[in-house]
């Protein structure tokens, strides 16, 4: 997603920070890439620090960490049961990676990697094909009676089947597109706000700074919402793959 100058999609530019070519293929690293690794870097030391005292009494760093280990455990737990334990560290990671993505891409000057649709359906599309090994591996064949409705006469078979796999090989579009398009709708909305604050002046930006400080407000908790979003659909695909209808 490219635009030139400053308007409110400059923000969502790719820039090769250093170029890199493999033959005829473009591997530079991008401010994008910087900013994955930077959340990968951030989401490890906020686990290994919050928890490197392991105190009996927890502190705020230690509290933080554990609340979101059992917020997602019991996410995990509510939606895929028992059997969903093994697949805590694939949701947790997904959760944090995206939760502090997007949190970092709140900061000023900074880049919101979950704003670009080919990061969010490059998680989506693992997801999906991840959940659709699990099917095959515990069911078999058996796997495509997911795409029966249960109770549905056989004669509305030739109409409900067709529609139940576009439903779901429609799964990393909405998954992917759902955070894509939030993100993306939010900090536009946080520029052109930004940007009449400028130019109206110290008197008449009063109005689009209020704006601009309920809109942070309004993005900070969406940041929070389209993570959970992303990782409770995961919880339900996993449990419809474990236990199909």
């Amino acid at each position: 997603m490219a635009a030139e100058g400053h308007g409110p999609l400059a923000q969502f530019e790719i820039k090769a920070l250093i170029p890199l070519k493999m033959g005829e293929i473009d591997v530079s690293f991008t401010n994008s890439a910087l900013f994955m690794s930077l959340t990968l870097v951030l989401v490890t030391l906020f686990l290994v620090l919050g928890m490197r005292k392991r105190a009996l009494v927890p502190g705020r760093w230690q509290s933080m960490a554990e609340m979101s280990y059992e917020f997602v455990a019991n996410l995990l737990s509510d939606t895929v049961g028992s059997e969903g334990r093994k697949y805590f560290p694939l949701v947790f990671t997904l959760f944090m990676f995206i939760l502090f993505g997007n949190m970092l891409g709140m900061i000023p000057y900074s880049f919101t990697f979950t704003s670009h649709v080919i990061v969010t359906f490059a998680m989506a599309l693992a997801v999906f094909i991840g959940v659709t090994i699990l099917g095959f591996v515990k069911h078999g064949f058996h796997f495509f009676s997911f795409f029966v409705p249960p109770g549905v006469s056989v004669v509305l078979w030739p109409l409900m089947i067709p529609i139940e796999i576009i439903s779901y090989l429609s799964r990393p579009i909405s998954l992917s597109v759902r955070l894509f398009a939030n993100l993306t709708a939010g900090h536009t909305m946080l520029k052109v706000f930004a940007g009449f604050i400028i130019s109206l002046g110290v008197v008449g930006g009063v109005l689009p700074l209020a704006f601009v400080v309920a809109l942070t407000g309004l993005e900070l908790l969406i940041a929070f919402l389209q993570a959970y979003v992303f990782t409770i659909l995961t919880c339900f695909y996993i449990n419809d793959a474990l236990h199909l209808h």
